[in-house]
């Protein structure tokens, strides 16, 4: 399965966001890497630059690659509401993102290794496929044999939910039911969408 397994420090800083979570480094050095990272002398970026780097950023935070990135974003622009808000709706809405969101596991690369690994449930049944859409009322869960696993034990202690109003979960139970497509203004993660749909339209 394809992914980025390079350095995250290094392009938290390119973008100037913890977009893979907490980052000592990026407090650090609040500025872009290389020599000249921390100079005003660096030359003004273009408007293509800008939007290249927005769709950039949203494919490390969700991690996934430019294939499935551009399928994604050529059905948000066939659904019916706003193309840029339909394509964060879909990342939202894939596996791998709702069982980080949950809390079953530290990051979203932590939940890909687990729905790959086949840990996760969706309506009692084993998906192994992070990309897998889940749908409004669909219950997401921790696999049985799974429950007692130390990296998802320790996840879930860790209490690192994220509240919203479009997840619920039972701790008892390790599910989590996803109530309904998010709202933009619900969406946490600081991405201009805007930007990628001009990008994808030049």
């Amino acid at each position: 399965m394809a992914r980025y397994t390079g350095p995250k420090s290094k392009i938290a800083r390119k973008f100037g966001d913890p977009i893979f979570g907490t980052d000592k480094n990026l407090e650090r050095k609040n500025y872009p890497p290389g020599q000249h990272g921390n100079t005003k002398r660096r030359k003004k970026t273009s408007e293509y630059g800008i939007q290249l780097k927005e769709k950039q950023k949203a494919k490390y935070t969700y991690g996934i690659l430019e294939r499935q990135f551009r399928n994604l974003f050529e059905r948000a622009s066939s659904s019916k509401g706003v193309t840029g808000e339909v394509l964060l709706q879909l990342l939202e809405a894939r596996l791998d993102n709702v069982v980080f969101r949950l809390g079953i596991a530290p990051t979203r690369a932590a939940a890909r290794q687990f729905v790959s690994h086949r840990h996760i449930t969706v309506n009692g049944d084993v998906v192994n496929i992070p990309s897998a859409q889940v749908k409004a009322g669909d219950i997401v869960g921790v696999r049985e044999k799974s429950k007692s696993l130390e990296a998802i034990t320790d996840a879930l202690a860790s209490k690192r939910y994220y509240s919203s109003s479009w997840l619920e979960w039972d701790e008892t139970q390790m599910v989590g039911k996803f109530m309904n497509i998010p709202e933009r203004s619900d969406i946490p993660e600081d991405i201009k969408e805007q930007l990628i749909v001009e990008l994808y339209s030049k």
